[in-house]
């Protein structure tokens, strides 16, 4: 039986089927539902919090007011449901804080965000592909000094390892398409800032990377759609298997795919 096909495609989904096509099937096609993470929730929290210091004044984007933000992101977004379900004690809860706070403050050893000129914050984009839409977001648009775009993505997570970024680097192209197609314009330069270190890897896009990137999109949609044609998702045991939610039910971990259909929403049906 084949199953419905997904019209489009983000750099983490991308991700998620050359990763575990199985992981894909659950997260995207079945649509599970999955826990809150309390790293995904802590750079939801700081990503919220450069989005308002951005919004300031440059010479009002200090320390102090990066914390104040912070501190409003947090009442902001504690009754969502991706805060409210975070399953933490007082003293993890604490330590929450306390790593959101250290970020926000190591944001300031990377540069100096009253030199910053944002043109666009929390960007969400769209570009047809063929039959495929592709979807991203820009989490800051800028121009540089010479009037150039710049694409800058916030990065909570540890810095990858050499192989791990090849892979975040192929999100670098997947912003440059959006941009080339939306704007007319390929940035200049597309930067992950990296946080916890903090360390910044940046790379200057060419007209070749992003056509490759098209390329390489519609090749793994076509993939994607051989897959849901025949009914074959295979998982990909790895290292991130620690990781990820589906675990129970996938058979390379002694599960089986088929009790997870209890867990699939129900469709919403429209009034005629």
């Amino acid at each position: 039986m084949s199953l419905p096909l997904p019209t489009t495609l983000s750099p983490s989904k991308i991700s998620a089927f050359k990763h575990c096509p199985l992981q894909f099937r659950f997260s995207v096609i079945d649509r599970l539902p999955e826990p809150p993470s309390p790293a995904a929730s802590k750079g939801t929290l700081v990503h919220r919090a450069l989005e308002r210091l951005m919004l300031r004044a440059p010479a009002d984007r200090t320390p102090a007011s990066a914390l104040a933000d912070l501190e409003l992101a947090r009442l902001e977004l504690a009754p969502t449901e991706e805060f409210a379900g975070l399953e933490l004690g007082e003293e993890q809860l604490d330590a929450f804080h306390a790593e959101a706070r250290a970020l926000m403050l190591r944001y300031f050893e990377v540069e100096d965000p009253a030199a910053v000129r944002p043109i666009g914050l929390e960007l969400r984009l769209s570009v047809p592909v063929g039959s495929l839409r592709l979807r991203g977001v820009i989490d800051r648009l800028e121009l540089d000094g010479d009037g150039e775009l710049v694409v800058t993505d916030y990065k909570t997570g540890s810095v990858p390892s050499e192989r791990a970024e090849q892979d975040r680097l192929g999100g670098v192209h997947f912003y440059s398409l959006l941009c080339d197609r939306l704007f007319g314009r390929r940035p200049v330069r597309v930067q992950l800032m990296y946080l916890s270190k903090p360390e910044v890897l940046s790379i200057s896009p060419s007209e070749q990377s992003v056509s490759g990137m098209e390329r390489r999109a519609l090749a793994l949609y076509a993939a994607v759609e051989r897959a849901c044609a025949r009914d074959d998702f295979r998982p990909n045991r790895s290292r991130l298997c620690d990781w990820c939610n589906f675990q129970a039910y996938c058979p390379a971990w002694g599960g089986d795919p088929d009790q997870a259909a209890a867990l699939r929403p129900e469709p919403v049906l429209l009034p005629a």
